[in-house]
């Protein structure tokens, strides 16, 4: 039996599941809703869709490096709960993806799922995860970094809460820069910057600022010829708590991170710059739902 616009249509409006998927099975089946409605169950993929609308806001961040450190690829795949992340075939497939977000690069996230994966593609790898697993989750994000002459370190702090990249200019080698680049990572875990240095400030953030702090200058009685001159150095100190190389470096506050760079640099010989950062924290940004433990027996209790 031909598999129609019609009958993918109908599927998909019994189950819930994604129009792709109900063509697969519709395929498989040979256009029986019945059996395509088993074959769905039986994939699990029914079972994923129910658990896709609960939110997913715990999971773990992995980093892998290419050949030489020359290239990195960050990942974040979140779950519904901080429990799951300590699963050890869900750590794996956390590392396998970051894995292939190296080889395949940037793409899209819908791209991205299509691709093949494990002798299938990551999007039904992830969905027999969920179906095994038992929760919902969610490759929600991942990078590739890759510049002429960089050579790349990492860290994962909180058993892979948080996760850091750091792209750092030099000739040396990757065991020359490891111990440097790993602790400007650390840093960058800690402190958040926004930031490489002022060079890499966007000039809305600080036209932003600008609004924000000439308001409060105002406010606090200064005269306005004064304004733009105390702004000017509120400025100037805020730079240096958002740029990382700025910053006091946290293992030795005598120095800023920029600095300490210098000084690994001159140990080994060679030029060090920091170029590049990336982080990712796992849940950031993500709304999470707060439970009504008293309303959620009481519904239990009615139903």
């Amino acid at each position: 039996m031909a598999v129609t616009a019609a009958l993918v249509k109908e599927l998909r409006e019994l189950t819930g599941s994604g129009m792709m998927d109900c063509k697969k099975a519709l395929v498989e089946t040979d256009g029986d809703i019945d059996k395509a409605v088993d074959w769905l169950r039986e994939k699990g993929i029914m079972k994923a869709q129910k658990k896709s609308g609960r939110i997913a806001a715990e999971g773990l961040v992995r980093i892998a490096f290419g050949e030489g450190n020359k290239v990195a690829a960050i990942a974040e795949v979140n779950s519904e709960t901080d429990f799951v992340s300590k699963n050890e075939e869900f750590v794996e497939f956390v590392e396998a993806i970051a894995a292939e977000a190296l080889v395949k690069g940037n793409l899209d996230m819908d791209v991205f799922l299509e691709e093949p994966f494990q002798g299938s593609t990551v999007k039904e790898v992830l969905t027999a995860k969920v179906a095994k697993i038992g929760e919902n989750l969610n490759i929600r994000r991942y990078t590739r970094v890759e510049e002429d002459g960089v050579v790349y370190t990492g860290y994962i702090h909180g058993g892979g809460r948080i996760g850091v990249v750091i792209g750092i200019k030099t000739d040396a080698t990757p065991a020359e820069v490891e111990a440097c680049g790993r602790d400007v990572a650390m840093q960058v875990a800690s402190m958040n910057p926004k930031f490489v240095d002022e060079d890499g400030v966007d000039p809305d953030y600080i036209e932003n600022e600008k609004k924000i702090l000439t308001e409060q200058v105002l406010n606090e009685g200064k005269k306005p010829e004064m304004v733009e001159k105390i702004v000017a150095g509120k400025i100037k100190k805020e730079l240096k708590e958002v740029c990382l190389v700025d910053q006091p470096f946290v293992k030795d506050s005598d120095l800023s991170v920029g600095q300490y760079v210098e000084k690994c640099a001159k140990e080994i010989g060679k030029d060090m710059k920091v170029v590049s950062m990336v982080r990712f924290e796992v849940g950031e940004g993500i709304e999470k739902k707060e439970d009504d433990f008293a309303a959620e027996v009481a519904a239990a209790v009615q139903g």
